[in-house]
């Protein structure tokens, strides 16, 4: 995305202060996203790109990655030739919010209209999610419906490979990450509600229907 390393690169005090998966994330209201881009140009090479963005001017990070990703994404969408085939990408994004209900909905539509493209988001908190009937659930529901994959750091090791995209690649000052208080406990509490929310609502019935009767 740029050739200045640092540039791409969220300071430390800024990254733990974004991703921290607490309960109550209060004064957080910026939505940052790291990404890392994958492409496989032959049978045994793998190109990447990396970086971050943050919600900017009343636009949300998710639709804000949209409006770059033919940049990022150099023939994802096709080169205009008649039957130029598109190329395919592998993109992760490391959130820390989920999306909300209408950039899951535009995110999507676009992804509905490019096979080429696989999509991985790993959340550290989820926005808006409490109510049963949340529309954000509805978006996340539908994400994982059209092969989204959405989960919650819950291994130490995603937080790790965020924090080395963001800070570690700094390779002359190198720092080791240090997971701060109740990550692994709010990680899998974060997990278990996201496993709730994303299974079908079929299933949900059932089972409260089998517990009635006491199966």
């Amino acid at each position: 995305m740029n050739t200045k390393l640092d540039s791409v690169l969220l300071p430390r005090k800024k990254f733990i202060y974004h991703y921290k998966n607490m309960r109550w994330a209060k004064g957080r209201h910026e939505t940052y996203l790291c990404f890392v881009i994958k492409r496989r140009v032959g049978p045994d090479t793998l190109t990447f790109d990396f970086g971050h963005l943050r919600n900017r001017n009343g636009c949300h990070v998710e639709l804000l990655f949209l409006r770059y990703v033919g940049a990022l994404c150099p023939g994802l969408l096709g080169y205009g030739g008649p039957g130029e085939k598109r190329l395919s990408y592998s993109i992760t994004w490391f959130c820390s919010w989920s999306p909300c209900a209408n950039c899951s909905t535009r995110l999507s539509q676009f992804l509905s209209r490019l096979p080429n493209l696989r999509l991985r988001i790993f959340v550290s908190r989820l926005y808006f999610c409490d109510m049963e009937d949340s529309r954000e659930r509805e978006g996340l529901r539908m994400l994982k419906n059209i092969g989204v994959q959405i989960t919650n750091y819950k291994e130490r090791i995603d937080i790790f490979l965020i924090y080395l995209g963001s800070t570690l690649g700094r390779l002359s000052h190198p720092k080791i990450f240090k997971a701060w208080g109740e990550l692994h406990q709010n990680s899998v509490r974060l997990s278990r509600k996201l496993k709730r929310i994303l299974q079908p609502l079929e299933t949900e019935d059932l089972r409260d229907a089998f517990k009635l009767l006491g199966l």
